[in-house]
């Protein structure tokens, strides 16, 4: 893979997931998946999360 897309856009980790953080409306909140990504805690408004145990699942706890 790294011969074709170049060494420096190789991942260096991939997680594989049932869901993913959507809004109600259907949006993935991608701000919550690169705080989880840079090993961040996660802050700011989550209210309008459609299901909270995504996170969880996610982080590895569930």
């Amino acid at each position: 893979m790294a011969q074709e897309i170049g060494a420096i856009a190789r991942p260096a980790d991939i997680k594989f997931a049932e869901a993913l953080p959507k809004t109600r409306s259907g949006k993935i909140m991608r701000r919550l998946l690169r705080s989880m990504a840079a090993g961040e805690e996660i802050k700011g408004d989550t209210s309008t999360l459609e299901d909270r145990s995504v996170l969880e699942k996610l982080r590895g706890g569930a």
